[in-house]
């Protein structure tokens, strides 16, 4: 039941009320009751628009606008400045981020009652001069808040920098020398966060910056700052950790002491705890094989690997899938490794009742291309064997084994006899790798051509055959940008002239030459364009059927070819030239070129143009050539 007006014995105020959250459309009033000598004071707020009929979550209520003496006045003295008192209430939502408070109520505001609806309000509640400053006569009312906001701890009123957290961030920022940092930092304990660390070291970097040893007073405060930081680096998280040990390094704190320790220490504590290494699981011989040639290490140490595995498996684990990845992987990296070669024969022939010839294709392929001719005394017979059961079978396959045979100079004449016979060659042109077996087969035929001279059998007909490599090789077009040609090139345009020699000139039967250069009987290099830069093929010394191991030519000029031996063109670690270098050089020499080979290591010992000149020189006049003036 509600006390008469002026009657005693009403309640103090409490410090929390004053304000009243109304709905829409109703007024929020707010009184407070004190006991005075005049009797009892009523206190009515002004009408105020309110935002939501619920209070949102986040939302703090300000206090009572203290008001000012100008004003006390002004209320007591005239009605009209009673629309200058009211409550003003202020909130903070949640993205009002860094905004200063506005109140919704203050004077005639947007959205406030007009100051005559104030008027009728107060004068309704019989207000008094006295009751009036009782009103402004009340303390501020303590802010409370009704809900966590965005910001934390962060005090109603202020932006991101108006908090103690910011503030204290400004005075480390601001701070003019080290012990003013561990004063901040100390005295203010509650407000203290794991980032002001970081700030307070980058501070002092610049306050040291000028100074390379501080007095000794200053390492006293040095000392106390990293205990400081020591004490509470067990509360930061890993970013501020990696930010405090990269100042603390570069301000000059000894790596082993202990400021340094205690946040490698932690850095280490929270990094994610390592798994344990998988179980290696027991391979046997041929299991060990496989791996170790998938093994990233194998190219570094490939014998040991290797030779310790086959060495280690028995016969029965050696598949032929894991003896062809061995020949696979010898042929590709050029190792021309004899233990390993010996191993693979020896398998070929232990197992010839169990392989076919597309199986056979792939053990044969690291000898012919590494140069390599096995000690093992069955596996030319056994080859013969395995060619003359599977020959009509897989035509693809016998031709790989044949060109790798070729390169070895130990062609079977049986075998020759079937693929050089009609029957073979119509057969194989009707399929999707005719081309290439024409390739190989035109191969074939220039071999026994120049060096099977008691073979009488069939050979390619002249209508079937093609160039065998119209262009420069693969792994010559690959390795362009390491290779020499360029350079040598240029300095026989400059030594010789560019009429005098040509490059990458292809001569029959189709192998490319690097630099071809055409001399008179008497030694004078010869401009190419007019000569004839071709010697015939077949040789005139042999007819068809017959070697051409001593050829010699009515022709009075000669033809020098000058070969890049480089680095890729030999086996690894070795100075055997692969297979299919040392035929072309055996086959031009055969048909009556004369070879200047230029070795790589004698490429890379000359520095600049100038040496590598005086070097082509020195290899020309070595063979009696002779160009400019004196030449001709």
């Amino acid at each position: 039941m509600r006390r008469p007006p002026g009657e005693p014995g009403s309640r103090a105020p409490r410090p929390t009320e004053g304000a009243t959250c109304a709905g829409p459309g109703e007024s929020c009033r707010g009184g407070a009751c004190g006991a005075d000598a005049g009797g009892r004071r009523e206190l009515v707020l002004a009408t105020v628009t309110t935002v939501s009929w619920r209070p949102r979550a986040g939302w703090v209520w300000g206090p009572l606008t203290p008001p000012t003496p100008r004003r006390r006045k002004a209320a007591l003295s005239a009605p009209r400045a009673l629309c200058e008192v009211g409550a003003a209430c202020s909130f903070h939502g949640r993205g009002g981020l860094g905004g200063e408070t506005k109140p919704l109520v203050q004077g005639h505001a947007a959205g406030s009652p007009s100051p005559n609806s104030m008027l009728r309000v107060l004068l309704s509640a019989q207000a008094s001069a006295a009751r009036l400053s009782g009103l402004l006569l009340l303390p501020p009312v303590q802010p409370c808040y009704l809900g966590p906001s965005k910001w934390g701890d962060r005090p109603a009123g202020g932006g991101p920098h108006a908090g103690p957290v910011q503030g204290l961030q400004r005075l480390l920022e601001q701070a003019r020398s080290p012990g003013e940092l561990l004063r901040w930092l100390g005295q203010n304990p509650t407000k203290v966060r794991a980032h002001h660390y970081p700030v307070a070291l980058r501070r002092l970097g610049q306050l040291l910056g000028s100074r390379p040893r501080p007095p000794p007073v200053e390492q006293a405060t040095l000392q106390d700052l990293s205990q400081l930081i020591i004490r509470n680096c067990p509360s930061f998280d890993i970013h501020t950790i990696h930010v405090c040990l990269h100042l603390a390094v570069l301000l000059g704190f000894p790596s082993d002491g202990p400021l340094v320790c205690a946040l490698e220490r932690e850095r280490r504590f929270r990094l994610p705890p390592k798994p344990p290494p998988p179980l290696q699981p027991v391979l046997h011989g041929g299991q060990r094989l496989e791996a170790a040639l998938s093994c990233p290490r194998f190219l570094r140490y490939p014998r040991q690997h290797l030779i310790r595995s086959l060495a280690e498996a028995g016969p029965e684990e050696l598949t032929p899938h894991v003896m062809v990845l061995l020949a696979q992987h010898l042929a590709r990296h050029r190792l021309r490794e004899p233990q390993l070669l010996e191993a693979i024969a020896h398998f070929l022939v232990v197992q010839e009742a169990q392989l076919n010839s597309k199986v056979v294709q792939k053990l044969v392929l690291p000898f012919g291309r590494l140069n390599y001719l096995p000690l093992e005394q069955q596996f030319m017979p056994c080859l013969e064997r395995i060619l003359a059961r599977e020959a009509g079978v897989a035509p693809l396959a016998t031709v790989n084994i044949l060109m790798s045979l070729c390169q070895l100079r130990c062609l079977p004449f049986r075998v020759l006899h079937f693929v050089f016979s009609p029957s073979f060659i119509n057969h194989v042109s009707g399929t999707p790798h005719a081309l290439i077996v024409r390739r190989y087969l035109s191969l074939l035929d220039t071999a026994v051509e120049l060096e099977l001279p008691g073979y009488q059998g069939p050979r390619l007909p002249r209508r079937q055959q093609v160039p065998i490599f119209p262009q420069p090789l693969i792994t010559d077009r690959a390795r362009s940008k390491y290779s020499h040609k360029d350079i040598v090139a240029e300095g026989l345009r400059q030594l010789l002239g560019e009429e005098k020699y040509r490059q990458d000139l292809t001569v029959p039967p189709g192998y490319c030459t690097d630099f071809l250069l055409c001399v008179s009987s008497s030694g004078a290099v010869l401009p190419v364009r007019t000569q004839d830069p071709f010697l015939p093929y077949p040789p005139r010394s042999c007819p068809r059927g017959q070697a051409a191991s001593q050829p010699t030519t009515h022709d009075p000029a000669q033809r020098v070819v000058l070969m890049l031996r480089e680095r890729w063109h030999f086996c690894r670690d070795g100075r055997v030239l692969l297979g299919s270098r040392a035929l072309r050089e055996r086959h031009l020499g055969l048909m009556g070129y004369q070879l200047l080979p230029l070795p790589f290591e004698e490429l890379e010992s000359q520095r600049g143009l100038p040496q590598l000149k005086s070097y082509l020189r020195q290899k020309l006049q070595a063979l009696g050539l002779r160009w400019g003036p004196e030449g001709g």
